[in-house]
């Protein structure tokens, strides 16, 4: 599997996101300055990783979703190939229109950095194969705009072509009383059409290891190399 990370003016987690790809893979990813032009040749998946992106300025993901690199991005999905956008990378992905709706303000108007578990929908992707369908999982969430935002016609089609990804849950998988920023149908993640592009506000990435709390994130590492590790071959 060939991954690129994209690198943005206040991307703070990049770092991490590229050490869970090398941890499990076994290779570590290219990062890409945001004012490239072409990402690396054979490149398979591309991160979108958290933080801050030009400090959030405007609206959270805006500017970044403007950067030269994104003009590749874009290409590299329209012909199927694999954009994984984490917290600031789901707001720049919805904002270089790779994925519909926004990411607003949380709902209480403040900054949540906690656990949080997660109920996967659906384990048919390149993601999520190595998930149960509904298994709860606990990664971490750390944003002020993390409430997923459409019109009543997405909402209907996200639904309809069940292209949730995961919706935040209690430990028991319990939806509708433990959404942390109020987003609609306690949506925390989101696939495009052809399933390749996946946003989501929760960082998978940091809970790869049982040194810092858990493993639960592992999987979706586990599932994408497992998907892409062939074509790489």
């Amino acid at each position: 599997m060939k991954a690129a990370v994209i690198l943005f003016p206040g991307s703070n987690r990049e770092g991490d996101v590229a050490r869970a790809i090398r941890q499990v893979s076994g290779h570590a990813p290219a990062i890409v300055w945001h004012g490239e032009h072409a990402l690396p040749a054979g490149t398979d998946l591309v991160v979108l990783p958290g933080g801050f992106a030009y400090g959030d300025y405007l609206r959270c993901g805006a500017i970044a979703a403007r950067s030269p690199v994104m003009d590749a991005v874009c290409t590299h999905a329209g012909r199927g190939g694999f954009v994984l956008g984490i917290c600031n990378g789901f707001q720049i992905a919805c904002e270089a229109g790779l994925l519909p709706g926004v990411l607003m303000r949380n709902s209480k108007m403040h900054f949540v950095c906690r656990m949080q578990y997660l109920r996967v929908e659906r384990n048919d992707t390149a993601y999520t194969s190595v998930y149960a369908r509904h298994q709860v999982i606990k990664v971490a969430i750390a944003h002020g705009e993390g409430n997923y935002t459409a019109d009543d016609e997405t909402y209907a089609r996200l639904e309809a072509e069940d292209r949730v990804a995961f919706r935040y849950c209690d430990a028991q998988g319990h939806v509708g009383e433990a959404n942390p920023n109020g987003s609609a149908s306690d949506i925390a993640g989101i696939y495009s059409e052809k399933l390749n592009v996946l946003g989501l506000m929760p960082h998978p990435e940091n809970l790869i290891d049982s040194l810092v709390g858990g493993t639960d994130g592992r999987g979706m590492f586990q599932s994408l190399v497992k998907e892409l590790a062939p074509l790489a071959a």
